[in-house]
């Protein structure tokens, strides 16, 4: 069984290595900043003093139309040490800040010493995230120990995976959709192997999720034809004007749908393998069909609050922008089959398709190879070791008896 499983998975894995091969733009320079046009770059700076007046000097303050003159003091960038002013409006639109506040400037290249070269876009938030990051580390390596750790290592290798060769590859004129499958089969197999282990149960997990994986890819490729979603959002058309490169944006809506499901998928997969090898050592007299149908059992409530999850995912994301259809007067179904939502729908319902097919999909494998599997190195059933260990325990009970003495008395002694 191991072999066989070798067998079905090696050949993905190598296609995964030389796909990531081949598609990494080797010697490729991406140009950024100000070779895009972009010409801004973040300056470090903290609040510290801010008052209310008029937008601009010697005009008076008309009803609300007030500003905040913020006093603020650069950190870093072409004047280190610099106080400077900053007028922001008090519009519903603009954050609120106070003294003391860490925020970031946007520096546009020009005459450093001139304040209107210099524009609050931003707070700063790295040792808030830092301390955030400490803390769920250290609350997943109580819990998992050694596993936690390798999880967390795991965590990052799939970062590095992403912003080292996905996006790369896509931003030098790959194609998205392939360049996700194949990022996404190298996380699969580096992911799953480093957290759980080199074992036919992993392996398992594994095929299940690459199974179901694809079956995301189809299902997306389809629909996103179907219903002539064209992945042309507000994000996605800045992005190519600001490259002047083509890139294919429905392969880039595609890429996401299946890299998204991809973190729900090996949830399933690896939960579901872990029941049917559970259930078969409860149990190891159990067949193929028992252990499939008890596994399927379990699976059915996994699936239903994962789907739950994943759609409530998907709405919080989107949740600006539900607000701004329901205020717009437009039914329900002409909200749904607009550009922006029709697409987080077609996610939404091709990733909990694909989920709900893993379930059975590794189950079914499970339960194959678990019925192969030694069981712990007995072939009896759970009751019968039960019924061993009574006896056993009964057996102990006798030897231990302590049995009476059989010394004749002593005589007594006159004095």
């Amino acid at each position: 069984m191991k072999r066989l499983l070798a067998f079905a998975l090696v050949p993905f894995a190598l296609a995964a290595i030389v796909g990531t091969l081949l598609l990494y733009p080797f010697g490729h320079q991406q140009r950024t900043g100000a070779d895009l046009g972009l010409g801004q770059y973040p300056v470090k700076a903290e609040v510290i003093a801010a008052e209310a007046g008029p937008c601009s000097q010697g005009a008076p303050v008309e009803g609300d139309q007030t500003c905040v003159k913020l006093r603020v003091r650069m950190h870093d960038g072409p004047l280190p040490g610099r106080v400077m002013e900053q007028t922001m409006p008090t519009d519903p639109g603009t954050p609120k800040f106070a003294v003391g506040d860490d925020i970031v400037l946007s520096y546009a290249g020009a005459n450093p010493e001139s304040e209107t070269s210099y524009q609050v876009v931003d707070f700063q938030r790295g040792g808030s995230l830092l301390l955030l990051a400490v803390i769920f580390a250290a609350a997943v390596i109580v819990l998992g120990r050694w596993q936690g750790v390798a999880a967390l290592i795991a965590l990052g290798v799939s970062l590095v995976l992403i912003v080292g060769f996905v996006l790369p590859a896509i931003l030098a004129g790959e194609d998205p959709l392939l360049v996700a499958v194949v990022g996404s089969g190298l996380i699969m197999f580096v992911v799953l192997y480093l957290t759980h282990g080199f074992s036919a149960r992993t392996s398992t997990a594994v095929l299940g999720t690459l199974l179901s994986l694809a079956l995301i890819g189809v299902l997306s490729t389809v629909f996103a034809g179907l219903t002539a979603l064209t992945g042309l959002d507000e994000n996605t058309t800045s992005l190519i004007g600001v490259l002047g490169t083509p890139i294919d944006a429905r392969g880039l809506l595609l890429a996401g749908t299946v890299i998204g499901a991809l973190g729900v998928l090996d949830d399933v997969t690896v939960t579901q393998t872990s029941a049917v090898w559970e259930l078969r050592k409860a149990d190891p007299g159990m067949s193929w069909r028992q252990l499939y149908t008890s596994g399927l059992r379990i699976g059915r409530d996994h699936v239903s609050s994962a789907v739950n999850t994943l759609v409530l995912a998907y709405a919080g994301a989107a949740l600006p922008l539900l607000l701004a259809y329901a205020l717009s007067g437009r039914t329900f179904t002409e909200v749904v089959t607009t550009q922006a939502v029709a697409q987080e729908v077609v996610r939404t319902l091709v990733g909990s398709i694909g989920l709900v097919a893993a379930v059975p999909i590794t189950t079914a494998i499970a339960a194959a190879v678990a019925t192969r599997e030694p069981a712990g190195g007995t072939g009896t059933s759970a009751a019968s070791r039960v019924s061993q260990g009574a006896a056993s325990g009964a057996g102990t009970t006798r030897l231990t008896t302590r049995r009476p003495s059989r010394r004749r008395p002593r005589p007594e002694t006159s004095d």
